[in-house]
């Protein structure tokens, strides 16, 4: 049986503010009060999994533990098909510099890599996003969603974060960098993976 969420506000186990504002707009019908483990000074915890499930398991349960109070976090990123999948759960890991993360560069490496291997069109790839939902008592419970697409180059698009503007979803002419905010808060795997969040556990 899914544990039904019954408190007033919740902890989104994130320090990326792009992440933290799409959660607040997809949760604000329920008038849930969303705050960040970055504005509550929380460390970020080691991701030493190698699955998205894994990962947001470590950060949800380790803000859960250290607030107190009920936690989301998310793991999510894009698998390229003729990448075998990568950069998969490494997405963020492929944008690190020594100033912080670079996304320009780690989407100038995703065509790279696919440029090199001679990667027929369409270079097919999806967005993943698992969700967990973590509570004091070592409870939790998991959300999942994706979104069909493709890769693109150049970059289009300055909407959206991380490597959306080389997305392409299906059915759609434009990358998620070009789209609108609402319209992606809509179709994105976040979005499928809270629609799962939303039914169960405010339905």
């Amino acid at each position: 049986m899914t544990r039904r969420f019954t408190e007033t506000s919740l902890l989104v186990a994130t320090h990326n503010d792009g992440k933290l504002a799409e959660i607040r707009a997809l949760l604000g019908p329920f008038g849930v009060d969303v705050t960040s483990a970055k504005q509550l000074g929380l460390g970020e915890p080691d991701e030493t999994e190698t699955t998205f499930l894994g990962n947001a398991r470590i950060k949800a349960h380790a803000a859960a533990k250290a607030s107190g109070q009920p936690a989301l976090a998310d793991d999510s990123g894009i698998e390229v098909d003729a990448l075998d999948g990568a950069p998969g759960v490494y997405t963020a890991d492929w944008a690190e510099t020594p100033e912080g993360r670079d996304f320009p560069m780690a989407m100038a490496r995703v065509h790279d890599e696919l440029e090199k291997i001679g990667a027929p069109e369409p270079r097919t790839a999806r967005f993943r996003c698992t969700l967990v939902l973590a509570w004091p008592d070592g409870h939790d419970e998991v959300f999942e969603g994706k979104i069909e697409g493709r890769c693109v180059w150049p970059m289009r698009g300055l909407q959206g974060h991380g490597f959306d503007p080389i997305f392409q979803p299906d059915g759609y002419e434009i990358t998620l960098g070009e789209m609108d905010p609402d319209e992606k808060n809509r179709i994105s795997h976040r979005a499928d993976a809270f629609g799962e969040f939303v039914s169960a556990c405010f339905g």
